[in-house]
């Protein structure tokens, strides 16, 4: 079945999501975590496959990291769906209600979108959260995930439709597509009539694709040039311990540090013992001029450091004069998506939350923290660095839109 009969067939399972009560929706959650633990063996077995598909085609360690499935993996999706089941219902909320002046009764409503295409790469726990999000949201999907995780990402989804064919529902209104051609995936991406919206996520690279070539409305996701910076006021054991894990906690993922910058004023103290710590953690380094010359160790920046999200083991580090000057290199060569201050300067921390246009933005705290499981949404469906609709980690609520239900008594115009 090529991916256009899939979109087809979601579209027509999308009205019978619509009409499932809270109740409903939730049972099918609890029925998927229950089946991805039971089918735990079944999932690492395919996750196998794919590990040494990948290793053999030369995916960098990073990658494998990202693609890598196990028990405590698997456990943390289910978890992480209860969690979702456990959440109020973001369907039937009433956003406004009033009387119009004409006597009609007015309601405004959430409801679900439709039907969502999510394109991603490598990461096979994106199945398991987009479905689940989608599900319980009201909403069918169509799910294009990348090659390299097709086998893992197929034992997961199979779950999904047992647990929607044990509730009476069409299995349907999740789909997976096959691995598929570029042609296929333009194609994909321009159906209007049967994708309502479309989620990338991955690489800086698929999301641009997307944005530029889809003609069906697309949410943009997930690049993570994110900063930290480190000023004098700082207390600088908090400081090392924060940025070691922004960097190196799991350095493949888009809310990881991919950038660090040192207030002047600190540089000759505390660079050397980061730099130092950062060595001793495998962490590759790239640093301005002014970085160089305090540590001779770190290589010289290139003209596009500053600009690429790494997702591996890999850290650029500025010296700069002050928060402005912090603040300006993020606008500059941020994403929008997380960047942090480490001072003691409450002053300074506000300006910095104030001034950094970015989804998510800290005080004295790892960037790591941009998660929908951290956030108390369940899972995420992305993390969107746009300001339309949908900003930072999208839970429930971002999946759903608003319709306006009104009610007359014989009123005319």
């Amino acid at each position: 079945m090529n991916l256009h009969e899939q979109s087809i067939l979601a579209k027509k399972a999308a009205p019978q999501l619509r009409s499932l009560t809270y109740a409903q929706r939730r049972s099918i959650l609890h029925d998927f975590a229950d089946l991805l633990l039971r089918n735990t063996e079944a999932i690492l077995k395919a996750n196998e496959t794919d590990i040494e598909t990948g290793e053999k085609s030369g995916i960098r360690p990073s990658m494998i990291d990202r693609l890598r499935l196990n028990e405590a993996r698997i456990e943390a999706a289910a978890e992480g769906i209860r969690q979702l089941a456990s959440l109020p219902d973001p369907l039937g909320i009433v956003l406004d209600e009033r009387t119009l002046t004409s006597g009609v009764h007015l309601k405004k409503i959430t409801v679900p979108i439709g039907v969502i295409g999510i394109i991603y790469e490598s990461r096979p726990n994106v199945t398991a959260d987009c479905a689940a999000l989608c599900i319980m949201s009201g909403n069918a999907c169509v799910l294009k995930g990348g090659r390299e995780a097709w086998h893992s990402s197929s034992a997961i989804a199979a779950c999904m439709k047992q647990a929607l064919q044990k509730n009476g529902i069409s299995p349907d209104a999740v789909m997976l597509a096959d691995p598929v051609s570029h042609e296929e995936t333009a194609a994909f991406m321009n159906d209007r009539e049967n994708i309502d919206l479309l989620i990338p996520r991955g690489s800086s690279r698929l999301i641009q694709a997307v944005v530029q070539h889809a003609r069906v409305p697309v949410i943009e996701t997930g690049a993570g040039i994110c900063h930290t910076y480190v000023e004098a006021s700082a207390d600088p054991d908090m400081a090392e311990r924060i940025l070691i894990n922004a960097k190196c906690s799991r350095p493949s993922v888009c809310n990881a540090m991919e950038t660090m910058l040192l207030e002047e004023a600190c540089a000759e103290s505390f660079l050397p013992r980061i730099v130092r710590t950062m060595k001793e953690n495998g962490v590759t380094m790239y640093g301005d001029e002014h970085t160089c010359r305090i540590c001779s160790d770190v290589l010289p920046a290139q003209e596009d450091s500053f600009d690429t999200e790494y997702n591996d083991l890999i850290l650029n580090i500025a010296v700069v004069k002050d928060v402005h000057e912090a603040i300006a290199h993020i606008e500059k060569h941020g994403t929008h998506h997380s960047d942090a201050i480490l001072t003691e300067d409450a002053e300074h921390a506000l300006l910095f939350l104030n001034s950094v246009d970015s989804a998510c933005v800290y005080h004295n705290a790892s960037t790591r923290f941009t998660d929908g499981f951290e956030f108390g949404l369940g899972a995420e469906i992305g993390i969107s660095t746009q300001k339309l609709h949908a900003r930072g980690p999208m839970g429930l609520q971002a999946l759903t839109t608003y319709t306006y239900h009104l009610e007359g008594k014989g009123e005319i115009r």
